[in-house]
């Protein structure tokens, strides 16, 4: 019922509203594992990558996004539920870690997962350098990796605001990245840096964003 919702329901009013353009949607892989690493403007990143790629995409929600009472509470469930967010807890190592397993979890499925390799939206447009999560979870799962550039959602949905306002909005989806020189090579910190850094020079390449001290 709820990925009816998206596709008959919030697709086409997202598409109505926003009236997005949308690049390079057949690099996504349509079936198998893979991950789709984007910059990250906006809360809203995370329902315009689901609502414009040509497959199902998980990502990684605060469990608190399930917790509310009421009717709102309901809808907002229903929402993220929709969207394929996995509710996870955060603030601690721990938590990081399960938060990786979740994602691995959806990898060994077969399944899509979209990532923000920066951990955390820009405030000032800029890119900031990745963190190498992304680099563990793409070779642990030996996936492919799509770089994704959102642009305009910091517009639409600007931090701090409550609520999106109609603004045209651009997603790429670039082409798939592969390591296989680093195979099996996931434990070891300096693969996962020249892992990131390469999916992070994708981004910036298709973003065209300025780069945060790196």
């Amino acid at each position: 019922m709820f990925y009816l919702l998206v596709r008959f329901v919030l697709r086409p009013l997202f598409w109505i509203t926003c009236r997005p353009t949308v690049t390079g949607r057949e690099n996504v892989p349509p079936t198998g594992p893979v991950m789709l690493a984007s910059n990250h403007l906006s809360f809203i990143d995370s329902i315009a990558i689901p609502l414009v790629a040509p497959r199902r995409v998980g990502y990684l929600a605060k469990v608190e996004y399930w917790q509310g009472t009421g009717v709102s509470g309901w809808l907002q469930r229903a929402l993220f539920t929709a969207l394929g967010a996995l509710p996870v807890e955060r603030g601690t190592h721990r938590a990081a870690q399960a938060a990786l397993d979740t994602a691995l979890g959806v990898l060994r499925e077969g399944g899509a997962f979209g990532i923000y390799p920066e951990g955390t939206r820009s405030k000032d447009g800029r890119l900031a350098r990745g963190k190498t999560g992304v680099a563990w979870l793409a070779l642990t799962a030996g996936c492919p990796v799509v770089p994704v550039a959102v642009a305009g959602t910091d517009r639409m949905q600007p931090v701090g605001a409550s609520w999106p306002r109609p603004h045209r909005v651009s997603i790429t989806f670039g082409s798939p990245l592969t390591f296989p020189e680093h195979a099996g090579q996931a434990g070891k910190g300096k693969a996962r840096r020249e892992v990131t850094d390469r999916i992070m020079e994708a981004i910036a390449e298709l973003s065209g964003q300025e780069k945060d001290g790196w």
